[in-house]
């Protein structure tokens, strides 16, 4: 009977049924075995739904939806080229930038290749890139902002690692302080290979005018303050996370829908429609997933992998190879949501055990995830860029190498130079 439970579960996989549906009956069907009451999987989504920190969690979503389905990507490109464009490469390092911050306020990467690819690759085709250095970097740009706050993946991680209760306390403002350093890292060192790998390249170049800046900033005036608002709101410790995340929601509806006039109420129903059934579907995975954290735990799962790593593994040096190259491959077959609520659990535990900070880990687990945006088999952003400018995937993933092969660099220094998550602390 068990035997033909765990064929129906790989078989409800192959054929791609909601992940929290596989978890929820892969739980079930570990409950059964250990001969623990169903009612702990209850038990596990009240407890989640007690987290104090899980209300940011829906509130920046909307936000970022709200953020995507208006002009403010326009709004973000015209006032970074502005003050950027004029710089060797400018038009690249704008794209960097400016798909940076959206993605930090959005949470999706797909989202910002979407809303601004159609405003960057005909920019950067006409200013004169080449099409495969172009579509690459608009391609690798749409993950850059996971590490800067609000991230939502930042938000989960954090909720995650605090249901945990392994005795590493931290607080989210910490975390998303963490992220700062290593997300500015990548921006610096992708735009030196930018400027490097156009040096040969007659660009068109842009000028600096004190009359278009002043326009860009009439422009984006009621936007401006946002960033400055909620890394104010978040760090002063004024505010809560769940305060920051609601007065943000209030400040970014009336200036999009009231002030902007860009989203009417049809479009703001399909925008709460939208945001609240992305965060309902990490809800319920995060959900089952902590009841299945639990049945792996009195299965003592942990415990064995834990004692096979120490026996395997005999520094933390070697510890933190075999994770990057483990993280790796996750990315390249999990996207990050699933990841998290999935692996989290089981390597926190062992990290800790060779005295790695979870903040330290968090980062490097949310790197590494940057990367699999952009890896086959699942590489959503391959498929997504793919689909937007339609091109064949095998040449957007081809045009992406040189910046995954940047972005790897990255991660390896992220991995063995802990300062620069943990300079804080």
């Amino acid at each position: 009977m068990i035997y033909f439970a765990i064929a129906v579960i790989i078989l409800m996989l192959l054929l791609g049924a909601p992940l929290f549906a596989v978890i929820l009956a892969a739980t079930m069907v570990g409950f059964t075995i250990t001969e623990v009451d169903f009612t702990i999987i209850a038990a596990e989504v009240y407890r989640l739904a007690e987290t104090p920190l899980l209300v940011a969690l829906p509130l920046f979503t909307f936000s970022g939806y709200i953020l995507s389905e208006s002009n403010t990507s326009e709004r973000i490109v015209h006032l970074t080229r502005v003050f950027f464009g004029w710089l060797p490469s400018g038009l690249a390092i704008v794209s960097l930038l400016a798909c940076s911050a959206f993605t930090a306020f959005t949470g999706a990467s797909g989202i910002t290749i979407v809303a601004l690819g159609a405003l960057l690759l005909p920019a950067l085709l006409k200013d004169g890139y080449p099409q495969p250095f172009s579509l690459g970097l608009v391609t690798t740009t749409g993950s850059l902002g996971l590490l800067l706050p609000p991230s939502v993946p930042l938000i989960l991680y954090g909720i995650i690692v605090q249901q945990m209760e392994v005795g590493a306390t931290f607080t989210l403002p910490q975390l998303f302080m963490a992220g700062v350093m290593p997300a500015l890292l990548m921006i610096v060192l992708l735009s030196l290979w930018s400027v490097y790998s156009t040096r040969s390249i007659q660009l068109a170049k842009g000028h600096f005018s004190w009359l278009e800046a002043g326009q860009a900033i009439k422009d984006a005036a009621w936007e401006l303050p946002l960033p400055l608002f909620v890394t104010a709101g978040i760090f002063s410790g004024i505010l809560a996370i769940s305060e920051v995340a609601a007065v943000t929601a209030l400040y970014v509806l009336i200036v999009e829908c009231f002030i902007y006039k860009e989203i009417n109420m049809k479009q703001l129903v399909k925008v709460t429609n939208d945001s609240m059934k992305m965060v309902g579907g990490i809800l319920l995975i995060l959900g089952v997933s902590m009841a299945f954290t639990n049945f792996m735990i009195d299965a003592q799962i942990p415990d064995h992998l834990f004692t096979w790593v120490k026996a395997n593994v005999d520094d933390k040096l070697t510890f933190l190879i075999v994770l990057n190259i483990f993280l790796l491959l996750l990315g390249a077959i999990l996207d990050i949501f699933s990841a998290l609520v999935i692996v989290v659990p089981l390597i926190v535990p062992i990290a800790l055990s060779y005295d790695i900070h979870p903040i330290h880990l968090g980062i490097i687990f949310l790197a590494n995830m940057q990367i699999g945006y952009l890896t086959p088999p699942v590489g959503m952003n391959l498929f997504i860029a793919s689909y937007r400018f339609k091109k064949p995937i095998t040449e957007i993933y081809h045009a992406s190498l040189p910046f995954m092969a940047i972005l790897l660099i990255t991660v390896l220094i992220i991995t063995y130079v802990p300062w620069l998550s943990t300079w804080f602390l």
